[in-house]
């Protein structure tokens, strides 16, 4: 038998454990309950699928159960219908989080949209007259996803759960909202609530309200959704179908002589079959909620809306569908096949205001997802746009509460960094209405006929809006615009390091996101996806496109990787900076030692090679002779762009959004 000694580390736990993002530091004074008070620093109220984002992401930055509250009326997460699809951009966010392996292996892959419309031939009535890609723009991921959307809240609960003892408090409502500075200046927002028939009070120095279309801190707080209604009403249907029609594991988009269908192909069940989504036009008229009336309409003149939507069934749906389909049959493949189905009308709607402030201009109330806009589900933005509202606002909230930002570090004061949630969501969901408006109408218009002597909808005019609006819903063509955290004027004495505007293609510009890119890393030969250097964990990123002198001690790239290491990174606080590194085609190979010791420092396995998988430089509108610096902001999207040899702009930059030390 061999002898031999043995040791372990103290931290041997730690390699056995699984990996929990790193909290972001805190410079503000650690939160502690000093009386009997219930007070939390957050409050958010909802837990569907933007609550659960903010509340995970707010809990993996750091925030503890004592310090934050999600709270929801139900009693657990959703058990059937409403959102279903995932956009590209919202896949590369949960691969971001760790979380996108269930979806994306369970989840149904939506990689074509087939089109039909009627035929010349009266006997097909219906054709199919073109199949184009779902997603036509760069993405890491070439799909949509669909599955269900209680099954995303419930992956988004169990990753929450690893950093949450609470979790969400279920079986919870909302009474009432609103600010007190009087009884408490630093925990002005009073909240009352009803846990399970027991009514309490709770303080917070902000509340964020998810809670949906009929949000109840909307309407405590004043706020109101400004748009309008259409009078199409669609019926929707989650099903396991029999039919003959060939693409029914297609998206498609049919416009027949009966009416319009939309099929949304669902993930495989526990049964072994596959769902399927049919959104079917019903030939009635409707009027919104009453709680979701615009301010700029009048329901004087028209019915109640739930009388008229009551007026449809789960019959009608299905005698609408089988006619559209026509001549292909089409039907629930045997009793209980239908899981779910509602009625609903399109409308388009969003608030003029997605915060409300106290007396001294300090943001307390957020209203995020569908709580702040309402649109169709026909582009599949909801659950998207509504999880993206909070990927933009939590960081923002985390930075403030963690003292993080300059403007935090004199208590009282307004934070100019969350200003930038309504400025550049509020812009994104008005961009948002606008397509869905031009969108749905096309939609529910006859192709190919004539109504009231007007020509009718033709096929290429659908496609083009369709294919058009790809870079909007697919969340890859997102820009933000400038303000405090995008800085696009370069000045004008100072050339664009940038060359090109196909910014779609991953031509570098502020406020849009960092295209994904395949590259080689230097410390291990390992080819990697350059966003899983951009973890959500709630860090800027100084991305650092060397130049061809990158091997010359007194080259550019030399000078500014070493004022990076040496000046900048060090002048914030630890840990909220890391640096990414790319290098171009070299004349010859190198080791460590022949670059900047920072460089190895500070980027060791962020450090990659730029042309042996993807032109990273040409991709990027780079110069490989010329290099460029960016800044991507926590939430993945550039913040400015410089010169290689433009350190200070970084660091002016970066000052802005961050504190000094």
């Amino acid at each position: 038998m061999p002898v031999f000694t043995e040791y372990s580390a103290a931290s041997r736990e730690l390699r056995v454990l699984p990996s929990f993002a790193p909290p972001l530091p805190r410079l503000s004074s650690p939160f502690t309950r000093v009386d009997q008070t219930e007070k939390y620093e957050v409050v958010i109220v909802g837990a569907g699928p933007a609550g659960l984002m903010l509340n995970l992401l707010l809990a993996r930055y750091g925030l503890s159960d004592d310090s934050l509250l999600c709270v929801d009326a139900k009693p657990g997460t959703l058990k059937s219908g409403q959102a279903d699809g995932l956009q590209p951009r919202t896949l590369e966010v949960l691969k971001s989080l760790g979380v996108a392996d269930e979806i994306l292996n369970d989840g149904c892959h939506m990689e074509e949209v087939a089109f039909w419309n009627p035929s010349a031939n009266k006997d097909e009535i219906i054709e199919r007259t073109s199949i184009v890609p779902d997603v036509a723009v760069p993405a890491r991921y070439q799909h949509e996803v669909t599955i269900h959307q209680g099954r995303i809240e419930r992956i988004l609960e169990t990753d929450l759960l690893r950093y949450s003892k609470r979790g969400v408090q279920r079986n919870t409502k909302l009474l009432d909202a609103r600010i007190d500075e009087a009884g408490n200046p630093e925990f002005p927002v009073v909240v009352d609530l009803e846990t399970d028939g027991q009514r309490r009070t709770v303080r917070a120095k902000h509340l964020v309200g998810a809670d949906g279309a009929h949000s109840m801190v909307r309407r405590c707080m004043g706020l109101q959704l400004v748009g309008e209604s259409l009078d199409h009403i669609w019926g929707v249907v989650d099903l396991v179908v029999d039919t003959d029609f060939p693409d029914i594991r297609r998206r498609c988009a049919i416009h027949s002589p009966a009416g319009s269908v939309m099929v949304i192909p669902r993930e495989r069940i526990a049964t072994g079959e596959f769902l399927t989504r049919l959104y079917v036009q019903v030939p009635e008229e409707a009027t919104p909620d009453l709680d979701q009336v615009p301010v700029n309409e009048t329901i004087t003149a028209k019915a109640d809306a739930r009388a008229r939507r009551s007026k449809v069934t789960l019959e009608s749906i299905f005698q609408y569908a089988e006619d559209a389909f026509k001549p292909y049959y089409i039907r629930p493949k045997e009793n209980g096949a239908v899981d779910w189905w509602a009625a609903y009308q399109i409308g388009q709607r969003v608030s003029d205001n997605f915060t409300v402030k106290d007396s001294k201009g300090v943001n307390r109330i957020f209203i995020v997802g569908d709580a702040c806009h309402t649109h169709s589900p026909k582009a599949g933005q909801g659950m998207n746009v509504s999880m993206m509202d909070s990927y933009n606002l939590a960081w923002k909230l985390a930075y403030s509460i963690n003292g993080l930002t300059p403007d935090s570090a004199l208590p009282g004061k307004p934070d100019s960094l969350l200003d930038t949630y309504h400025v550049e969501r509020h812009t994104i969901a008005q961009e948002l209405i606008e397509f869905d408006r031009a969108f749905s109408s096309m939609f529910s218009g006859k192709i190919g006929s004539r109504e009231d002597g007007v020509e009718g909808l033709t096929h290429d005019q659908f496609l083009e809006v369709f294919s058009t609006g790809n870079g909007f819903t697919s969340g890859c063509g997102i820009e933000y615009p400038e303000n405090l955290i995008v800085e696009k004027e370069l000045g004008q004495d100072i050339k664009n390091p940038v060359i090109g505007t196909d910014y779609l293609s991953g031509i570098l510009r502020p406020g849009r996101r960092l295209l994904d890119v395949r590259l080689k890393r230097h410390a291990d030969g390992n080819r990697r996806h350059l966003q899983d250097d951009f973890l959500s964990t709630g860090r800027f990123r100084i991305l650092c496109l060397t130049s061809s002198d990158l091997l010359d001690p007194q080259g550019m790239s030399a000078k500014t990787l070493t004022t990076l290491g040496t000046s900048v990174i060090q002048h914030f606080p630890a840990s909220t900076l890391e640096q990414v590194v790319i290098h171009p085609r070299l004349n010859k190979t190198f080791t460590w030692r022949n670059v900047p010791q920072e460089l190895k420092k500070h980027s060791e396995m962020r450090f990659h090679s730029g042309y042996d998988i993807d032109d990273v430089y040409k991709i990027y509108g780079v110069d490989p002779a010329q290099g460029a610096l960016a800044v991507i902001r926590p939430d993945g999207y550039v913040g400015t762009i410089a010169a290689l040899n433009d350190v200070n702009r970084i660091e002016r930059y970066l000052a802005g959004c961050l504190r000094k030390i």
